[in-house]
């Protein structure tokens, strides 16, 4: 993305954040708790989470820090978010817990750590002048991912037309993917304009 593109996007967070409470689900332009809580319960189904370590791009308020309390233990964290405000709320909500590290950075620059687990929640659903921008940051996050990689993307089919977001192809993406590695896995069937790709190592 460039730099008017983060602009644009940390600007439509801001405005969002003012608009509903601090903290709010639709601050993060989730539609509701619900649709939030259905793709973390797609995304934890990532792998064996007891003592691993997982990044999370995108990481909002930290929200899927929370989540993966309650299914694993021991395990370290650590959660990357373009906007300031969503650090300040995730580093409130949880960042005196052990092993849970939040930054605010640019992920479409940043450095990433090696990683047993990476995921990505929203991240990949702005748009963006860069050609294959979305298709470079999968690779980005698979490449520091030693076991695997789990995001979500808007269905091009099923998302109306919005100046911001941007819906995909889920077949387009899932060839990419597979040109990765072939242990590749599609899941669509649990909100109607979303989809969820994991690509694991083995």
């Amino acid at each position: 993305m460039n730099l008017i593109e983060k602009a644009t996007v940390i600007e439509y967070h801001r405005h969002r954040s003012e608009k509903f409470p601090r903290g709010n689900v639709e601050s993060l332009g989730w539609r509701s708790e619900e649709s939030q809580r259905r793709r973390f319960e797609v995304l934890g189904g990532i792998g064996e989470l007891n003592g691993s370590s997982v990044l999370d791009i995108g990481c909002g308020h930290g929200d899927f820090k929370g989540f993966l309390d309650r299914l694993a233990s021991g395990f370290t964290y650590v959660g990357v978010d373009n906007v300031p405000e969503f650090i300040g709320v995730a580093q409130e909500r949880y960042g005196r817990l052990a092993n849970t590290h939040f930054f605010n950075a640019d992920f479409s620059t940043a450095t990433f750590p090696e990683v047993d687990f990476v995921v990505a929640s929203g991240a990949l659903s702005y748009r963006s002048a860069v050609p294959d921008f979305q298709l470079a940051m999968i690779e980005k996050m698979f490449r520091v991912a030693r076991k695997s990689l789990a995001f979500n993307m808007l269905r091009a089919d099923r998302f109306p037309p919005h100046p911001l977001l941007i819906g995909h192809d889920p077949e387009k993406v899932l060839a990419y993917c597979m040109s990765l590695t072939t242990h590749v896995r599609m899941i669509k069937d649990y909100l109607p304009d979303d989809f969820t790709i994991f690509v694991n190592r083995t």
